[in-house]
């Protein structure tokens, strides 16, 4: 697969550059203020700014290449910007609020909790440098839950990603918690979604668990 990946000198993509590599892949990679064109190319990955994954993503869409998203700071009208464009030029467009796999898996645990336990509140931790808050991950961990969940976001340097959402219930207290210590831990779930991206139907599929 020709691969155009958008932010390659960054945290996300210096790690999955190698890997991509690893597995067989054409890279074309992407760094900050170059040149690009996407034509030509089997999909596009996108990890760079919230400022700049729009642009990026509708070019890419445009010119009729299939997408995977992991920049955060996404809201609804991009969603659906990026829904009707894949829609209208037949290809597949993947967004996902995060990458890892236990990331996906405490969100899953924690709604199943929510059955039972009657309040919940979410706590995320991450590098000083993350430019969006609440995280992604957050706003899609609380909209799986039930009623108006509290985000409590916390910026420092020493931080990669963290997240842990506290279910309350009389006499009790039960704690989910994912910790990302390296971007290594995204690599594997953009993989499966590169895998998948062809099977996909036309339009937008956002999240990590509608592949897993």
């Amino acid at each position: 697969m020709r691969i155009l990946l958008l932010g390659a000198g960054g945290k996300v993509g210096s790690a999955l550059g190698p890997r991509l590599l690893e597995a067989g892949n054409d890279v074309t990679p992407v760094e900050r203020g170059a040149e690009w064109d996407p034509a030509g190319h089997d999909a596009a990955v996108d990890f760079t700014r919230p400022d700049a994954v729009r642009g990026n993503v509708e070019r890419c869409l445009g010119a009729g290449v299939p997408c995977v998203a992991g920049t955060t700071g996404l809201g609804p009208a991009d969603l659906a910007a990026f829904d009707a464009l894949a829609r209208e030029r037949g290809v597949a467009c993947f967004v996902a609020p995060n990458f890892a796999l236990g990331a996906v898996l405490m969100m899953r645990f924690a709604a199943e909790a929510a059955r039972h336990l009657p309040r919940a509140e979410i706590v995320e931790l991450h590098h000083e440098a993350k430019l969006d808050a609440p995280s992604g991950t957050a706003r899609a961990t609380a909209q799986a839950l039930p009623g108006n969940v509290p985000i409590h976001s916390v910026r420092l340097p020493g931080l990669v990603a963290h997240q842990e959402v506290l279910l309350g219930g009389e006499g009790q207290l039960l704690t989910i918690r994912h910790d990302t210590f390296s971007r290594e831990a995204f690599v594997p779930g953009v993989l499966l979604a590169l895998e998948r991206l062809p099977s996909l139907p036309a339009g937008l599929t956002v999240g990590l668990e509608s592949l897993m």
